[in-house]
């Protein structure tokens, strides 16, 4: 008869990057708590090798395919079963031993997976907010259908998540999205067609991948944010509010219809949103670093600049136009910091390309997912075409 481990089994999809890392710190002190049974690479074979020989998952994947062998003769004789190509992704999501799902890709390349997890019904936390931008309405029912839950790891999200716990019966009158700023906080427009690739890179509070950092120094990140809250959360845009915020220290907040306004506050440290969700609904005791008033007397806010950082604009109108719009913009997006990353484009070119691929891409109100995936396809091609 197989043994069963009764702590919650963890399938990291995005391993090596820099929540799936992060979330294997979180394993390694919750241990009895937390175990690994499916870790994930992209392409980063010899870093998830050496996951897989100190947590001895049940099986891995890695995405590209022409590094399965190099995988599978490193675990092969530690009993770890080892898969290759995305389509893996979305079959060991379904695996016996599996609990809880954290989806910590980049990009649209979480949606397969995750809604995978949610057939099988397993609870996602959902570090891959592309997910719920290209198809929230469909995860969100798909969820609901399947009696599963969606437990938000990034903080923002998470943040909003605790400030509602308890509260079922009150109504939300407005999500306040916090926002560092980013490190050109403050910039014109002008200023901004200056900035360089290096700079862009360079968060004053976070660590994070390189796609992620561009997404906060132009502040698509936090558009992006704006869309996901809509579904998280049962929203309308109209709900949802951004507050810069340079600190980092104020995650987020909920006004009620009382007025009063709840807020989560901690130090910059994703483990701690990270471990809420794999450990939801108990609060985990742990060492991390503690937040003190005494060290941060001043707590600053202020309004974003729309007409400086434009994207967080054209998030907004996908998000409130809805259809296939966040699709577009996501999947454009994508094309856009690739390009700026390997130095086609300038910083505000960036923005350029995803009016035109709005602009290009006809409109569908009600798409379904093949629709949806069409419409990410078709938004590529054309932000790879386009020449600012």
């Amino acid at each position: 008869m197989k043994q069963v481990n009764p702590s919650r089994g963890v399938a990291i999809l995005g391993s090596t990057g820099s929540i799936g890392t992060q979330a294997l710190d979180v394993i390694r002190e919750q241990r009895e708590l937390l175990h690994v049974e499916v870790l994930t690479a992209n392409r980063n074979a010899t870093l998830l090798i050496q996951q897989a020989l100190e947590f001895r998952p049940n099986a891995v994947v890695i995405v590209d395919s022409t590094k399965l062998g190099e995988v599978k003769d490193a675990l092969f004789s530690h009993g770890i079963k080892a898969y290759g190509g995305a389509k893996a992704l979305e079959q060991v999501v379904e695996m016996e031993g599996v609990s809880i799902v954290l989806t910590a890709l980049v990009g649209a390349a979480g949606l397969r997976p995750t809604l995978s997890a949610i057939r099988a019904k397993k609870n996602i936390a959902l570090a891959n907010k592309e997910t719920l931008v290209v198809a929230g309405a469909l995860v969100m029912k798909e969820a609901l259908a399947a009696g599963i839950d969606v437990h938000p790891v990034d903080s923002e999200h998470s943040a909003i998540y605790q400030c509602l716990a308890g509260e079922v019966l009150n109504p939300i009158e407005k999500v306040i999205l916090t926002a560092s700023g980013g490190p050109f906080r403050g910039k014109t427009r002008d200023e901004l067609m200056l900035v360089t690739k290096a700079q862009a890179l360079k968060h004053p509070n976070w660590d994070m991948g390189p796609k992620i950092t561009i997404d906060s120094a132009s502040m698509m990140n936090k558009g992006l944010e704006v869309i996901e809250a809509k579904w998280l959360f049962n929203v309308r845009m109209d709900q949802i509010e951004v507050v810069v915020h340079p600190q980092s220290i104020v995650h987020s907040c909920v006004q009620f219809e009382d007025g009063s306004i709840k807020a989560q506050l901690g130090l910059p440290d994703m483990k701690l949103p990270i471990q809420y969700a794999l450990g939801y609904p108990k609060r985990l005791k742990n060492n991390f670093q503690r937040f003190s008033f005494f060290d941060h007397p001043e707590l600053t806010f202020e309004k974003p600049d729309l007409d400086a950082f434009r994207n967080l604009q054209l998030a907004f109108d996908a998000g409130d136009k809805g259809g296939n719009a966040p699709a577009i913009l996501n999947a454009a997006n994508e094309v856009a910091v690739e390009r700026f990353l390997k130095d086609e484009l300038r910083f505000t070119e960036m923005t350029k390309v995803l009016e035109h691929a709005l602009g290009q891409v006809d409109w569908e109100k009600q798409p379904s997912l093949e629709g949806l995936i069409a419409s990410d396809e078709e938004a590529r091609v054309k932000a790879s075409e386009f020449t600012p």
